[in-house]
């Protein structure tokens, strides 16, 4: 067993002492400010089905590139919108097409709505993260929102997509913006209490990337954290290095990191390239935290892992449980986004009810539970304790291929 892991009971102590730590310190406190700060402002605004001049709204959709996250929180905005009433349910067929755009073209031909046009040909996005497109992209979208002027909403996935429709001057159309690392730092809005556009929304999770290192080291009391990114604006906001930094400070670890470029290279050169500091980290931190970066896909994660678990490594995944599915060892439970999806649908109905997105609380925080694998437990030689078990909400006994 890792030394860190040694540590563990004693660390943890009394079941009491370990879920104060985990639920009411950790994540709890925070959650609970942000929901009573929430109350003050856009919290009573209608969320009703309305029509828009007695026609359907028509929604638009951009996004950075192909990132999975995007279509599932997406969709899940999609599942509140139905449970406000706006829509009826809507799922993807397990055999849709990866291409980019397919799964939006699909709702737009088959969502059911009196309210709600989702326009199959208001689909953007530069390729797959492609820089060079991305100017071109971001003038065909303004220059349809802005003199066309055929769309009423658009829902942003992504940095690249917030960045692109945001800014003084770009357009007045209301913006929904979700799945961003870090929209203030991004430059997307001003602040979390702020978009400081009136058309401007963009979820904030504040703290987000600190608390999840705070509940990794309180569960995991390591001395040296492995992270890789890649050392860009973007890169660094993608994997949270400036929080990573700052809790490390707080509480006295080391941070072992590994840059990993992503620009003007393929994608196999990219995932190459993460596998490689991956590798080169796991020789010298006692436990990882798996940033996001282009390099860590759903076929690259697997190897991953595998020189994780070689050294027998703790993991925490940035991105969520959907990679605890696939091996990480623990990460903040998500619940296939649905407490996100509720947030982005609600925002979004109370928009189209005549609301400014300026007006609506930015702020939201994810429940304080925990996604933890068994079988990953199990291969790095890891007992969780019942206290950890008890504040799990989602646990997973094998690992998906």
């Amino acid at each position: 067993m890792h030394a860190a892991l040694k540590h563990l009971s004693l660390a943890l102590g009394k079941s009491a002492i370990a879920l104060a730590a985990l639920c009411g310190i950790t994540l709890g406190a925070l959650s609970f400010a942000s929901l009573a700060e929430a109350e003050q402002k856009g919290a009573d605004l209608p969320t009703a089905p309305v029509l828009h001049d007695g026609a359907k709204w028509r929604i638009g959709y951009m996004e950075g590139g192909q990132y999975i996250d995007y279509q599932t929180i997406t969709m899940a905005t999609l599942k509140g919108l139905a449970d406000l009433g706006w829509m009826e349910p809507i799922e993807l067929p397990a055999d849709l097409p990866k291409e980019p755009g397919a799964f939006w073209r699909y709702v737009a031909q088959n969502a059911k709505s009196q309210y709600l046009d989702f326009v199959a040909d208001a689909y953007y996005a530069p390729g797959n993260f492609d820089k060079d497109l991305r100017p071109k992209v971001k003038a065909a979208v303004l220059e349809r929102l802005n003199k066309t002027k055929d769309i009423d909403l658009m829902i942003a996935m992504g940095t690249w997509a917030g960045q692109d429709l945001s800014g003084p001057g770009n357009t007045t159309v209301p913006v929904v913006i979700g799945s961003t690392s870090d929209p203030i730092g991004a430059g997307i809005i001003k602040s979390a209490e702020d978009s400081g556009q009136d058309n401007i929304h963009a979820k904030v999770e504040p703290k987000r990337y600190q608390r999840q290192v705070g509940i990794f080291n309180d569960i995991i009391p390591f001395s040296k954290l492995g992270i890789v990114y890649s050392d860009t604006a973007e890169g660094r906001t993608y994997g949270g290095v400036d929080a990573v930094e700052e809790v490390a400070k707080e509480r006295g670890f080391d941070v072992v990191s590994c840059v990993a470029p992503y620009t003007d290279l393929t994608q196999e050169q990219v995932e190459q390239g993460v596998l490689d500091c991956y590798t080169k980290i796991s020789k010298e931190a006692d436990a990882i935290y798996i940033t996001v970066h282009r390099g860590v896909t759903e076929g690259s994660l697997p190897k991953i892992m595998e020189v994780i678990n070689a050294a027998k490594l703790p993991s925490f995944s940035m991105l969520g449980s959907s990679e605890v599915r696939r091996g990480v060892l623990m990460s903040v439970a998500q619940a296939d986004f649905s407490y996100v999806g509720q947030f982005q649908a609600e925002v979004i109905a109370k928009i189209l009810n005549g609301a400014k997105p300026r007006d609506i609380d930015q702020r939201w925080s994810a429940p304080p539970k925990i996604a933890l694998n068994l079988k990953e437990a199990e291969i790095i030689g890891f007992d969780p304790p019942v206290d950890i078990l008890i504040a799990s909400d989602e646990i997973y006994e094998n690992i998906e291929d």
